[in-house]
């Protein structure tokens, strides 16, 4: 039995800090699968509770040079992340403060020392000066900087360099030659005692600019989940011992009542027991219509009231209700892994490795053939190399993008279970739907209201003497015949009831029979002038039922399930995409087929048992097709989990989200369009992401080796490497950020 835990991992900066963490955890005894997140900093292990515990996986990730920490079970999923984000920005930007404070006199003494007129005209003006810049540098790589020494020490001793170790190399490199250089000058070749001072304090202020504006962009990218948490009430009107209470909405339990006022968020999930009212459930289920509520109807934490007051009864409490499930599934999307992630995990632990042995080549060639000052080129060659190839921005391509992309598709309705769900449904190309429920409302209405042979529409004086003796039947074509008529029915005298076959009764004084014709025929009913007609709406889909009145044929109804509203325009849209759409239903295949020709659906497959429909969805997948099943979530879920991606339309329940990759928490066919359109969008920023990443590490750190010289004389300098490299890391969480204009 394996058990599951999820921990904060603390200085992870890079796709290499990543895929160190995951490598070491999945290499202890008893891992059964590990999955590490950069942009949430979060972990989540599954091991074997009896070969190890929590201690010694939070051990392991000490070893590998990183900060463990607890993940608080009782808040708010995401609370903890927010917390630990606000903290990470507090520090950076106080590093990033100190280190800009001394560095822009640093730069400005540095650049001031070059211009003509305005440099130091002795040899003792000239050192003074170099020791100012030393002692302004100083704080800026050994306290601003601290972390890339302390991180990178511990990358480099596990032997998985990252970008810490380069950061590391690069600025320190600059800084001790630069000291060397002031302190020693007799050690180095005639010219090239040359300090970079300036260089090493610009890299560790650019890099912590450029980590800054990363936290407080992934921040941005978080505020979706951080939105859903604000919904939460702070505090709950209750009523215990016949007093009103206000409470803190943490100590509310189930079965408490709850007052709700006009315009207040309903704090929990709970049941009507009085009042009437609408309430705005929006967020919850991206339905911009207010649902209107009375005694019995539930109403789901989060959501606002309207003009009306309510009484309620709480039924679910805390992580249970329908908005904790929400946001539980966000951030389980959000600290997934998309397939797309591992192969960035595997260039960028190949790709620092690589920059190194670079490095050390374009030191050893400059230092080899270079003209004088060697020594110098060399230098400043293999610094640009360790600070070009830091693969942030790989590690920040996916996980921001799906930060971004699930949280944009909770604000809208659409839940995602993980990175891998929104990879997968950008990649499909079919989608087959249920029937009943799904592409209909599930419920059936009267749609024909006919004289025995078909000839002409049935008075309502007719319709509402069958109505009254339906009344008292349990019978959903019953229900859908009572609410078909406007006025109140007549009173029933008596009342009885054939089940499978109809029902008797005696209104106002007059016989009525209602149900099959096998059972009017039993009661001596003449049924032969229907026959037609009857057949006639069988073939069409729909269930006939005949109605006798004082012993003669009066009627001949028709019910059917009726396609949603949206479906036909839901459907288009889905077409439009290029997407081959097929239903899968348990009905006959005449009702089938009445309802695909309503819709436009050309491939059908009818009178499949619900055990069978994932049978069904795993033949269209052993024809090369990538599918998407979509379903009610409650009888599909074989179906749904069968499926390369499963789509749950419904209000939330439980059975969906567990049985889903998708949920659609408002029951709207449309939502599967927004779902998809989201899901090509998040893919193609990650291809963009990618693309950016691979391409600026490809293009330039042959730049920065000196690769450019030869030909135009271009060498790069390591503050333009590391302003490059920053830059880098904001253009991809920048461009995953335009996600939240997703609409």
């Amino acid at each position: 039995m394996t058990a599951e835990l999820t921990l904060r991992v603390d200085g992870m900066t890079c796709g290499n800090c990543r895929a160190r963490v995951e490598r070491t955890l999945r290499g202890l005894d008893g891992v059964a699968g590990a999955d590490v997140n950069l942009a949430t900093e979060r972990a989540r292990i599954v091991y074997l509770p009896e070969i190890l515990g929590p201690p010694a996986i939070a051990d392991a990730i000490r070893g590998a040079g990183y900060v463990p920490g607890a993940v608080d079970a009782g808040a708010p999923p995401g609370e903890d992340v927010r917390a630990a984000a606000e903290e990470e920005i507090g520090v950076l930007r106080r590093r990033f403060f100190v280190a800009a404070a001394f560095t822009v006199p640093l730069f400005a003494i540095a650049m001031g020392s070059m211009l003509p007129g305005l440099g130091p005209t002795t040899p003792a003006g000239e050192q003074a000066w170099l020791w100012v810049q030393l002692v302004l540098a100083a704080p800026v790589v050994l306290w601003s900087g601290r972390g890339f020494f302390v991180h990178g020490w511990a990358e480099l001793r596990h032997a998985a360099p990252g970008m810490n170790s380069l950061v590391a190399m690069g600025a320190g490199a600059a800084f001790a030659y630069s000291t060397l250089a002031l302190l020693a000058p007799a050690f180095f070749p005639a010219g090239t005692a040359v300090p970079y001072f300036e260089a090493a304090g610009a890299i560790v202020t650019l890099i912590l600019l450029g980590r800054l504006l990363e936290a407080v962009a992934r921040g941005r990218a978080s505020q979706a989940i951080a939105g859903l948490m604000e919904l939460r009430p702070a505090t709950a009107r209750v009523l215990r011992g016949g007093e009103e209470r206000e409470i803190p909405v943490e100590e509310v339990a189930i079965g408490d009542a709850v007052l709700i006022r006009p315009g207040e968020r309903v704090p929990v999930d709970a049941a009507v027991v009085a009042g009437e009212s609408f309430v705005d459930e929006s967020t919850i289920t991206g339905e911009p219509v207010p649902a209107a509520k009375r005694a019995g109807d539930e109403v789901f934490g989060g959501t606002v009231n309207g003009a009306g007051a309510l009484t309620v009864r709480v039924v679910r409490i805390g992580a249970d209700t329908v908005l904790g499930r929400v946001l539980a599934t966000v951030a389980e999307a959000q600290s997934a892994k998309a397939p797309i992630a591992r192969q960035a995990d595997r260039i960028a632990g190949v790709l620092v490795p690589c920059a190194l042995a670079v490095a050390a080549l374009a030191f050893a060639a400059w230092l080899a053939f270079a003209p004088p000052p060697a020594l110098s080129f060399a230098f400043v060659a293999a610094v640009s190399v360790l600070l070009i190839a830091c693969p942030c921005a790989m590690g920040l391509a996916t996980p921001t993008a799906i930060l971004v992309g699930s949280g944009r598709g909770a604000e809208r309705g659409v839940l995602i279970r993980n990175g891998a769900a929104l990879e997968t449904l950008a990649r499909v190309r079919m989608i087959a739907f249920d029937k009943t429920g799904t592409l209909t409302t599930g419920r059936p209405v009267l749609t024909d209201r006919l004289l025995p042979d078909g000839s002409g529409a049935l008075p309502d004086e007719t319709l509402a003497l069958i109505a009254a003796a339906e009344r008292m039947s349990e019978h959903p074509l019953a229900t859908a015949l009572v609410d078909a008529v406007e006025s109140d029915p007549p009173a029933v005298d008596s009342f009885s009831v054939e089940p499978g076959l109809g029902v008797a009764a005696e209104v106002a004084g007059r016989e009525v029979l209602v149900g099959s014709a096998r059972f009017l025929q039993g009661r001596g009913i003449d049924c032969a002038a229907a026959e037609a007609p009857r057949a006639g709406l069988e073939a069409d889909g729909k269930t006939a039922v005949l109605a006798a009145i004082d012993g003669e044929l009066a009627a001949l109804l028709g019910f059917a399930d009726p396609p949603r509203e949206e479906a036909q325009g839901a459907l288009s849209a889905l077409a439009a995409l290029g997407f081959d759409i097929a239903m899968i239903t348990g009905d006959g295949r005449a009702t089938a087929e009445a309802v695909a020709r309503s819709l436009g659906i050309a491939e059908i497959e009818a009178e499949v048992l619900p055990d069978r429909k994932a049978e069904s969805v795993r033949a269209l997948r052993r024809e090369g097709r990538r599918v998407a099943f979509v379903g009610d979530g409650i009888n599909d879920a074989p179906a749904l989990a069968e499926a390369d991606t499963g789509i749950a339309i419904g209000s939330g329940t439980d059975i969906a989200i567990e049985s889903a990759d998708v949920v659609l928490m408002a029951s709207d066919l449309r939502g599967v369009v927004t779902a998809i359109r989201l899901a090509r969008r998040t893919l193609a920023t990650i291809r963009v992401n990618l693309f950016w990443a691979y391409g600026y590490n490809v293009a330039l750190i042959p730049v920065a080796a000196g690769a450019l010289y030869p030909v135009w004389g271009v060498l790069l300098d390591p503050m333009l490497a590391a302003a490059a490299m920053s830059a880098s890391s904001v253009l991809v969480v920048a461009n995953s950020l335009r996600l939240r204009r997703f609409a």
